[in-house]
Parts: structure tokens; C-alpha cells; sequence
């Protein structure tokens, strides 16, 4: 059975009220559901959030850091810059203009923007020649 040998669920819940944001207080919440329930398996609990019995564990792992390390650096994920964006600036910079228009502005027949309509104007979609968006390289 998993459980954190140096971090009480009273250390758990006096953090659960400084951190900010849906994740860490979810992971938060899934440890302390999990040590607070009797005979509740890290899959049953996992599940409730969304998630797999792995995760928590690698949750409940991470947690245990809470005895030597600031909760900031434990709860928290480092930022991730992702994927480099594929628009150059000033392709964003229009695309993001196009979108404060209506769709009929941009000579879309359609009364409010969908993910597929998006789709239509991106600057790297080769049906930009049919609607009156227009990126400069």
C-alpha cells in the first residue's frame, strides 16, 4: 500500500489552503482521499479525479518531498514551453484580429467562430484565398 511516511494529512490540508490553481489542489485532494479512506485502492480514488492509479502514485511519491522541500516547489509543475508555435508573430498577431471580428466580417457564413471554422482562417490553412483574411509573410 502506498502512503507518505513523513507528511500527515494535516500537512496535506494546511497546504491545500495556500496553493492555488484546479491541479494542485486536485492532487492534494486524491492524497488525502486516499490516506483518509479505509480499504480505498489507488485505482477507486484515482478514478474519481480523472485519472489512473499510476498517477497517484507518482502524486503520493511526489508528496512525500512536502517534509524537506517548500510546498511551491513540490505541488506546483515547472513550466513547460510546449510546442513552438508554427504562426510567426505577426501570423498570430492577425489571426488574433480576425478572430475579434464576427465570422461574416471575415466573409464566413457562419454566426459565431467553431474550432472547425477557426480552422478555415489559420495562415497555414490553403483555403485562405476564399475568405478575406489575409497573413503577410
Amino acid at each position: 500500500m502506498t502512503s507518505l511516511d513523513n507528511v500527515s494529512t494535516e500537512d496535506l490540508r494546511q497546504v491545500l489552503a495556500e496553493v492555488e490553481g484546479k491541479k494542485p489542489s486536485q492532487r492534494l485532494m486524491a492524497a488525502i482521499n486516499y490516506l483518509e479512506e479505509d480499504g480505498a485502492t489507488l485505482q477507486e480514488v484515482a478514478e474519481r479525479y480523472g485519472y489512473t492509479a499510476g498517477w497517484l502514485s507518482r502524486w503520493l511519491d511526489r508528496l512525500e518531498r512536502l517534509a524537506d522541500e517548500p510546498f511551491e516547489e513540490v505541488v506546483y509543475d515547472e513550466h513547460r514551453s510546449g510546442r513552438p508555435s508554427k504562426l510567426s508573430d505577426k501570423e498570430h498577431e492577425q489571426f488574433v484580429e480576425a478572430l475579434h471580428k464576427s465570422p461574416e466580417e471575415v466573409g464566413l457564413d457562419a454566426p459565431a467562430w467553431s474550432v472547425p471554422l477557426l480552422v478555415t482562417i489559420s495562415p497555414r490553412n490553403s483555403t485562405l484565398s476564399t475568405v478575406s483574411v489575409t497573413f503577410d509573410d
